[in-house]
Protein backbone atom coordinates (compact mmCIF):
# COMPACT_ATOMS: atom_id res chain seq x y z
CA UNK A 1 0.00 0.00 0.00
CA UNK A 2 0.96 3.61 -0.53
CA UNK A 3 0.14 5.48 2.68
CA UNK A 4 0.14 9.22 3.39
CA UNK A 5 0.36 10.65 6.89
CA UNK A 6 -0.69 14.26 7.52
CA UNK A 7 1.48 15.18 10.49
CA UNK A 8 3.23 18.06 12.18
CA UNK A 9 6.67 19.00 10.77
CA UNK A 10 8.83 15.88 10.91
CA UNK A 11 11.62 17.53 12.89
CA UNK A 12 9.14 18.34 15.67
CA UNK A 13 8.06 14.72 16.20
CA UNK A 14 9.59 12.79 19.10
CA UNK A 15 10.16 9.28 17.82
CA UNK A 16 10.56 7.72 21.27
CA UNK A 17 6.90 8.37 22.05
CA UNK A 18 5.10 9.47 18.88
CA UNK A 19 2.18 7.25 17.87
CA UNK A 20 2.21 8.37 14.24
CA UNK A 21 5.85 7.33 13.90
CA UNK A 22 4.98 3.97 15.46
CA UNK A 23 2.31 3.54 12.78
CA UNK A 24 4.74 4.45 10.00
CA UNK A 25 7.34 2.02 11.30
CA UNK A 26 4.82 -0.81 11.58
CA UNK A 27 3.54 -0.19 8.06
CA UNK A 28 7.04 0.07 6.58
CA UNK A 29 8.01 -3.27 8.17
CA UNK A 30 5.29 -4.88 6.04
CA UNK A 31 6.61 -3.27 2.88
CA UNK A 32 4.15 -0.41 2.63
CA UNK A 33 5.30 2.89 1.12
CA UNK A 34 5.25 5.88 3.48
CA UNK A 35 4.67 9.49 2.44
CA UNK A 36 4.30 12.46 4.78
CA UNK A 37 2.76 15.86 4.26
CA UNK A 38 1.79 18.87 6.33
CA UNK A 39 -1.62 20.46 6.51
CA UNK A 40 -0.55 23.79 4.90
CA UNK A 41 0.41 21.86 1.75
CA UNK A 42 -3.20 20.87 0.98
CA UNK A 43 -4.60 22.59 -2.12
CA UNK A 44 -7.72 22.33 -4.28
CA UNK A 45 -7.81 23.28 -7.94
CA UNK A 46 -10.02 22.21 -10.84
CA UNK A 47 -11.78 19.59 -8.77
CA UNK A 48 -8.63 17.96 -7.37
CA UNK A 49 -7.21 18.05 -3.83
CA UNK A 50 -3.46 17.53 -3.87
CA UNK A 51 -0.37 18.26 -1.79
CA UNK A 52 3.41 18.23 -1.81
CA UNK A 53 4.53 15.08 -0.01
CA UNK A 54 7.84 13.58 1.05
CA UNK A 55 8.57 9.88 0.57
CA UNK A 56 10.34 8.58 3.68
CA UNK A 57 11.72 5.32 5.01
CA UNK A 58 11.39 5.12 8.81
CA UNK A 59 14.39 3.83 10.76
CA UNK A 60 14.71 2.33 14.23
CA UNK A 61 16.86 5.24 15.41
CA UNK A 62 14.90 7.62 17.61
CA UNK A 63 17.31 10.49 16.89
CA UNK A 64 17.39 10.19 13.10
CA UNK A 65 14.12 8.36 12.72
CA UNK A 66 13.64 8.62 8.96
CA UNK A 67 15.48 8.83 5.66
CA UNK A 68 13.94 11.27 3.21
CA UNK A 69 13.70 10.44 -0.48
CA UNK A 70 11.86 12.14 -3.33
CA UNK A 71 9.31 14.90 -2.91
CA UNK A 72 6.30 14.92 -5.23
CA UNK A 73 3.02 16.78 -5.69
CA UNK A 74 0.23 14.18 -5.82
CA UNK A 75 -3.57 14.14 -5.76
CA UNK A 76 -4.66 12.46 -2.53
CA UNK A 77 -6.42 9.80 -4.60
CA UNK A 78 -3.06 8.20 -5.51
CA UNK A 79 -2.70 6.89 -1.96
CA UNK A 80 -4.34 3.72 -0.72
CA UNK A 81 -5.07 5.55 2.53
CA UNK A 82 -4.49 8.99 4.03
CA UNK A 83 -4.24 9.29 7.81
CA UNK A 84 -5.06 12.67 9.32
CA UNK A 85 -2.71 12.88 12.32
CA UNK A 86 -2.33 16.62 12.77
CA UNK A 87 -2.25 17.65 16.42
CA UNK A 88 -4.71 20.25 17.74
CA UNK A 89 -5.50 23.07 18.35
CA UNK A 90 -8.72 22.51 16.48
CA UNK A 91 -8.88 26.00 15.01
CA UNK A 92 -10.20 27.47 11.77
CA UNK A 93 -7.25 26.09 9.80
CA UNK A 94 -8.00 22.61 11.11
CA UNK A 95 -11.62 23.00 10.03
CA UNK A 96 -10.49 24.25 6.60
CA UNK A 97 -8.33 21.14 6.25
CA UNK A 98 -11.35 18.92 6.95
CA UNK A 99 -13.26 20.72 4.19
CA UNK A 100 -10.48 20.02 1.70
CA UNK A 101 -10.11 16.42 2.85
CA UNK A 102 -13.84 15.92 2.49
CA UNK A 103 -13.59 17.04 -1.13
CA UNK A 104 -10.72 14.57 -1.61
CA UNK A 105 -13.02 11.85 -0.27
CA UNK A 106 -15.61 12.82 -2.85
CA UNK A 107 -12.92 12.27 -5.49
CA UNK A 108 -12.31 8.75 -4.16
CA UNK A 109 -9.58 9.18 -1.55
CA UNK A 110 -9.74 6.98 1.56
CA UNK A 111 -9.14 9.18 4.59
CA UNK A 112 -9.11 8.28 8.28
CA UNK A 113 -10.31 9.58 10.54
CA UNK A 114 -13.09 10.72 8.22
CA UNK A 115 -12.96 14.52 7.90
CA UNK A 116 -16.66 15.04 8.63
CA UNK A 117 -16.44 12.81 11.71
CA UNK A 118 -13.44 14.76 13.02
CA UNK A 119 -15.26 18.03 12.45
CA UNK A 120 -18.49 16.82 14.04
CA UNK A 121 -16.89 15.38 17.18
CA UNK A 122 -15.67 17.98 19.61
CA UNK A 123 -13.28 16.05 21.81
CA UNK A 124 -14.86 17.59 24.90
CA UNK A 125 -18.52 18.03 23.91
CA UNK A 126 -18.84 14.56 22.29
CA UNK A 127 -19.37 12.99 25.73
CA UNK A 128 -22.79 14.67 25.88
CA UNK A 129 -24.03 11.98 23.49
CA UNK A 130 -23.29 9.39 26.17
CA UNK A 131 -24.51 10.96 29.44
CA UNK A 132 -24.84 7.59 31.21
CA UNK A 133 -21.06 7.23 31.06
CA UNK A 134 -20.10 10.87 31.67
CA UNK A 135 -19.54 12.70 34.96
CA UNK A 136 -21.84 15.52 36.02
CA UNK A 137 -21.00 18.18 33.45
CA UNK A 138 -21.96 21.73 32.57
CA UNK A 139 -21.12 23.39 29.24
CA UNK A 140 -21.71 27.12 29.39
CA UNK A 141 -20.18 30.54 29.14
CA UNK A 142 -22.55 32.32 31.53
CA UNK A 143 -20.73 33.26 34.72
CA UNK A 144 -23.83 32.81 36.86
CA UNK A 145 -24.37 29.24 35.68
CA UNK A 146 -20.71 28.37 36.22
CA UNK A 147 -20.66 29.95 39.69
CA UNK A 148 -23.81 28.01 40.62
CA UNK A 149 -22.12 24.79 39.50
CA UNK A 150 -19.19 25.51 41.84
CA UNK A 151 -21.63 26.25 44.66
CA UNK A 152 -23.52 23.01 44.07
CA UNK A 153 -20.60 20.59 43.83
CA UNK A 154 -17.97 22.55 45.79
CA UNK A 155 -15.04 20.90 43.97
CA UNK A 156 -14.97 21.03 40.18
CA UNK A 157 -12.69 21.13 37.13
CA UNK A 158 -12.91 23.86 34.50
CA UNK A 159 -11.38 23.55 31.02
CA UNK A 160 -11.63 25.12 27.57
CA UNK A 161 -13.30 23.21 24.75
CA UNK A 162 -10.37 23.60 22.35
CA UNK A 163 -7.22 22.76 24.33
CA UNK A 164 -5.10 19.61 24.60
CA UNK A 165 -2.44 18.11 26.85
CA UNK A 166 -3.95 19.52 30.04
CA UNK A 167 -3.52 23.13 28.94
CA UNK A 168 -5.60 25.67 30.93
CA UNK A 169 -7.27 23.07 33.13
CA UNK A 170 -8.19 24.36 36.59
CA UNK A 171 -9.48 22.70 39.73
CA UNK A 172 -11.78 25.13 41.54
CA UNK A 173 -13.11 24.63 45.08
CA UNK A 174 -15.95 26.42 46.78
CA UNK A 175 -13.62 28.59 48.87
CA UNK A 176 -11.09 29.28 46.10
CA UNK A 177 -10.32 33.03 46.25
CA UNK A 178 -9.50 32.95 42.53
CA UNK A 179 -12.71 31.34 41.31
CA UNK A 180 -14.07 34.56 39.83
CA UNK A 181 -10.93 35.40 37.90
CA UNK A 182 -10.52 31.81 36.68
CA UNK A 183 -14.04 31.83 35.25
CA UNK A 184 -13.54 35.29 33.77
CA UNK A 185 -10.23 34.25 32.20
CA UNK A 186 -11.40 30.95 30.71
CA UNK A 187 -14.65 32.41 29.35
CA UNK A 188 -12.91 35.62 28.26
CA UNK A 189 -15.47 37.61 30.22
CA UNK A 190 -18.39 35.51 29.11
CA UNK A 191 -17.58 35.39 25.39
CA UNK A 192 -16.27 31.79 25.17
CA UNK A 193 -18.02 28.55 26.14
CA UNK A 194 -16.15 26.21 28.51
CA UNK A 195 -16.71 22.88 30.25
CA UNK A 196 -17.19 22.34 33.98
CA UNK A 197 -17.11 18.86 35.48
CA UNK A 198 -17.51 17.55 38.98
CA UNK A 199 -14.04 16.77 40.34
CA UNK A 200 -13.34 13.03 40.28
CA UNK A 201 -11.03 11.93 43.14
CA UNK A 202 -10.24 8.79 41.11
CA UNK A 203 -7.84 10.95 39.09
CA UNK A 204 -5.28 10.00 41.74
CA UNK A 205 -5.26 6.50 40.18
CA UNK A 206 -4.87 7.96 36.70
CA UNK A 207 -6.67 9.37 33.68
CA UNK A 208 -7.02 6.23 31.56
CA UNK A 209 -6.52 6.38 27.79
CA UNK A 210 -8.51 3.62 26.09
CA UNK A 211 -7.72 3.13 22.42
CA UNK A 212 -10.26 1.98 19.84
CA UNK A 213 -9.12 0.83 16.41
CA UNK A 214 -11.80 0.17 13.80
CA UNK A 215 -14.32 -0.17 16.62
CA UNK A 216 -12.28 -2.72 18.58
CA UNK A 217 -10.68 -1.96 21.93
CA UNK A 218 -6.96 -2.37 22.44
CA UNK A 219 -6.73 -4.91 25.31
CA UNK A 220 -4.68 -2.53 27.48
CA UNK A 221 -5.25 1.07 28.54
CA UNK A 222 -2.70 3.60 29.74
CA UNK A 223 -3.41 5.16 33.13
CA UNK A 224 -1.74 8.56 33.19
CA UNK A 225 -1.12 9.12 36.89
CA UNK A 226 -0.60 12.74 38.06
CA UNK A 227 2.73 13.48 39.69
CA UNK A 228 4.09 16.05 42.11
CA UNK A 229 0.79 17.49 43.28
CA UNK A 230 -0.42 18.29 39.76
CA UNK A 231 -4.07 17.28 39.27
CA UNK A 232 -3.71 16.70 35.51
CA UNK A 233 -3.39 13.21 34.10
CA UNK A 234 -1.56 14.23 30.94
CA UNK A 235 1.80 12.89 29.80
CA UNK A 236 2.58 16.32 28.35
CA UNK A 237 2.67 17.82 31.86
CA UNK A 238 4.59 15.02 33.55
CA UNK A 239 2.01 12.38 34.42
CA UNK A 240 3.36 8.83 34.66
CA UNK A 241 1.95 6.35 32.15
CA UNK A 242 1.09 2.92 33.56
CA UNK A 243 -0.35 0.27 31.23
CA UNK A 244 -3.18 -1.85 32.63
CA UNK A 245 -5.41 -4.60 31.23
CA UNK A 246 -8.74 -3.31 29.97
CA UNK A 247 -11.28 -4.67 32.44
CA UNK A 248 -14.68 -4.04 33.98
CA UNK A 249 -16.27 -0.65 33.43
CA UNK A 250 -13.45 0.46 31.11
CA UNK A 251 -14.15 -2.44 28.76
CA UNK A 252 -17.90 -1.82 29.03
CA UNK A 253 -17.46 1.79 27.88
CA UNK A 254 -15.13 0.76 25.05
CA UNK A 255 -17.45 -1.96 23.78
CA UNK A 256 -20.47 0.35 23.93
CA UNK A 257 -18.86 3.22 22.02
CA UNK A 258 -16.55 1.31 19.67
CA UNK A 259 -19.10 0.19 17.05
CA UNK A 260 -20.91 3.54 17.09
CA UNK A 261 -17.76 5.58 16.47
CA UNK A 262 -16.37 3.19 13.86
CA UNK A 263 -19.64 3.35 11.92
CA UNK A 264 -18.99 7.10 11.58
CA UNK A 265 -15.54 6.54 10.07
CA UNK A 266 -13.46 7.08 13.22
CA UNK A 267 -10.70 4.53 12.74
CA UNK A 268 -8.55 5.65 15.69
CA UNK A 269 -10.20 6.94 18.87
CA UNK A 270 -8.84 7.67 22.32
CA UNK A 271 -11.37 7.53 25.14
CA UNK A 272 -10.40 9.22 28.40
CA UNK A 273 -11.87 7.64 31.53
CA UNK A 274 -11.36 8.71 35.15
CA UNK A 275 -12.61 6.11 37.61
CA UNK A 276 -15.75 4.86 35.88
CA UNK A 277 -16.58 8.12 34.08
CA UNK A 278 -15.96 9.03 30.42
CA UNK A 279 -14.45 12.53 30.27
CA UNK A 280 -13.31 12.98 26.63
CA UNK A 281 -13.48 11.32 23.19
CA UNK A 282 -10.29 12.12 21.29
CA UNK A 283 -10.46 11.85 17.49
CA UNK A 284 -7.83 14.19 16.06
CA UNK A 285 -4.54 12.39 16.78
CA UNK A 286 -4.94 9.97 19.72
CA UNK A 287 -1.67 8.84 21.26
CA UNK A 288 -0.26 6.29 23.78
CA UNK A 289 0.54 3.56 21.21
CA UNK A 290 4.22 3.54 22.16
CA UNK A 291 3.77 3.52 25.93
CA UNK A 292 1.30 0.61 25.84
CA UNK A 293 3.47 -1.41 23.47
CA UNK A 294 6.61 -0.80 25.50
CA UNK A 295 5.06 -1.96 28.77
CA UNK A 296 2.89 -4.85 27.53
CA UNK A 297 4.51 -5.98 24.26
CA UNK A 298 1.10 -5.67 22.62
CA UNK A 299 1.83 -4.00 19.26
CA UNK A 300 -0.88 -1.34 18.98
CA UNK A 301 0.56 0.05 15.74
CA UNK A 302 0.44 -3.42 14.16
CA UNK A 303 -3.25 -3.63 15.11
CA UNK A 304 -3.76 -0.33 13.27
CA UNK A 305 -1.94 -1.57 10.17
CA UNK A 306 -4.04 -4.76 10.27
CA UNK A 307 -7.16 -2.58 10.16
CA UNK A 308 -5.81 -0.45 7.31
CA UNK A 309 -4.91 -3.53 5.25
CA UNK A 310 -8.32 -5.02 5.88
CA UNK A 311 -10.21 -1.87 4.95
CA UNK A 312 -8.14 -1.06 1.87
CA UNK A 313 -8.40 -4.65 0.66
CA UNK A 314 -12.19 -4.56 1.07
CA UNK A 315 -12.36 -1.36 -0.99
CA UNK A 316 -9.94 -2.49 -3.71
CA UNK A 317 -11.30 -2.57 -7.24
CA UNK A 318 -10.72 -6.05 -8.77
CA UNK A 319 -8.72 -6.16 -11.98
CA UNK A 320 -9.69 -8.22 -15.00
CA UNK A 321 -7.22 -10.56 -16.65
Amino acid sequence: MKLAFIVDPLESLKAAKDSSIAMMRAAAKRGHEIWTLQRPALTWRDGVVSADALHIVPTGDDTNWFVGHEREHFPLTVYDAVLMRQDPPFDFEYVAATWLLERAEAEGARIWNKPRAIRDHSEKVAITEFPDFAPTTLIARDSGALQAFVDEFQDIVLKPLDSMGGSRVFRVRLDDPNRNVIIETLTELGTRTIMAQRYLPAIAQGDKRILLIAGQAVPYCLARVPQGGDLRGNLAVGAKGVARPLLGRDREIAEALGPILWARGLLIVGLDVIGDRLTEINVTSPTCFVEIARQTRFDVAAMLVDALERECSACAIPTLD
